[in-house]
């Protein structure tokens, strides 16, 4: 049987039901191709009585895993929500066709942890998220745009998720030039940081205010509010930067 288990969003994150799932797992994958974690794999594997074998994205889009559990029960540890990532999705339709029975266990995502900037969750646009470019390859794309202009079209909040490996400096340096290029203006933006850890913070200005800010931690994601209601403003003088 195939268990598919969101970890939430701290090392404590994953409910007792998938502590208790793992215990009976044969093998426990760990997806890390997704997120930066905001904790080492090392604090995580001490929950766990077996060993984590890591899974990255040529193993999971693979579907190796499915096969395996044909015969063993075995484990996908994700961080946040289980289904985020098309790629999961894709495990389930595996699992279907093969006749193999499988399981999802839910957990807290960002999806969930936005809510905390005050900012009403029905009132979110599209989600969109923003690549690392990589411009020695000549690969600058600027597609997430698209989705916040439409957004900003019916006053709806742009939720920026953020690749792996990308600086906050670069991500910021990233949304200027985009928004520039695609005629879209940015007013203030809210930076999340760490979500449901004890690092947490959660900051709001002009791009400008942001320009010295070198020490981010990941994982984090932008937001771009779209029209607010006043207790959304009100919510939002909390984390106002000075």
């Amino acid at each position: 049987m195939l268990y598919i288990i969101g970890l939430g969003l701290n090392v404590f994150g994953i409910s007792q039901e998938g502590l208790e799932i793992t215990k009976r797992c044969k093998k426990i994958y760990l997806e890390n191709y997704t997120i930066d974690f905001p904790y080492s794999i090392e604090e995580l594997a001490n929950k766990f009585d077996k060993k984590i074998l890591p899974a990255d994205r040529e193993f999971i889009e693979s579907e190796a895993i499915v096969d395996e559990a044909k015969r063993m029960d075995v484990a996908l540890l994700v961080y946040g929500s289980p289904l985020t990532a098309t790629t999961h999705i894709s495990l389930i339709n595996e699992a279907k066709r093969l006749g193999v029975k499988y399981r999802v266990l839910y957990s807290a995502s960002v999806l969930d942890a936005v809510a905390e900037t005050g900012l009403q969750l029905y009132k979110f646009g599209k989600i969109t998220s923003m690549p690392r470019w990589q411009e020695d390859k000549n690969f600058t794309p600027d597609s997430f745009m698209e989705i916040i202009k439409e957004n900003q079209s019916i006053d709806a909040h742009s939720l920026i998720l953020i690749d792996m490996g990308l600086e906050f400096q670069d991500a910021l340096n990233e949304l200027k030039i985009s928004a520039k290029k695609n005629d879209v203006k940015l007013g203030k933006i809210i930076l999340c940081q760490t979500l449901g850890t004890k690092t947490s913070k959660i900051f709001y200005a002009n791009p400008e205010r942001f320009n010295a800010f070198d020490s981010v931690r990941k994982p984090y994601c932008i937001i771009l509010p779209g029209k607010l209601h006043f207790i959304e403003k009100e919510m939002l003088e909390n984390f106002k930067l000075e």
